[in-house]
């Protein structure tokens, strides 16, 4: 297993301490966001104010902001609508195609796009096989999806190998 693929490229607390400025300066100039448990909770219908408030900053800061999740289109419906971005739906994360679609439909160079999620199984691996920048940020909720339980048990295996060869420290934040 190439552990490397697991490791995100920067590791923050939550969407909201993520240093957009900086990903500006890197040459970043769209930011994929996953939706649950990244930006809302898995029980929450719609965008909170906050994720709003965020989505809109960075809009103005001259990002394009696009959601890319496994979850069904009926789900992303609201968010795609309040927040008014573009979505795609059941993703096949960690499989690189809607990631492929986003570098072709949009012309971006794989340099100028980053993953935020909070998933090492889909995520962060789904970013670093298309060779995106990927930011791994904790989950807002310990409630998942029956599946996402079942990728948990194996990122905890990945996370404590990672730890073993001191490329990975769960709570360790970076930039």
């Amino acid at each position: 297993m190439m552990l490397e693929k697991f490791i995100p490229d920067k590791y923050q607390k939550s969407v909201f301490t993520i240093d957009y400025k900086k990903l500006k300066l890197c040459g970043i100039k769209c930011i994929i966001f996953d939706v649950d448990n990244t930006l809302a909770p898995i029980s929450a219908a719609k965008p909170s104010r906050k994720v709003k408030d965020l989505v809109e900053r960075l809009k103005d800061m001259g990002f394009r902001v696009l959601i890319v999740s496994n979850a069904s289109k009926k789900r992303l419906t609201p968010f795609k609508e309040l927040l008014e971005v573009d979505c795609a739906a059941s993703s096949k994360k960690p499989f690189g195609f809607k990631f492929r679609k986003v570098l072709n439909d949009y012309k971006y160079k794989v340099n100028e796009v980053a993953i935020v999620g909070d998933q090492i199984m889909t995520d962060i691996l789904g970013g670093n096989r298309v060779g995106i920048t990927t930011i791994l940020v904790n989950p807002i909720s310990t409630k998942d999806q029956i599946f996402t339980y079942i990728l948990r048990f194996f990122e905890n295996i990945v996370i404590k190998k990672a730890m073993k060869k001191e490329l990975f420290t769960k709570g360790q934040y970076y930039e």
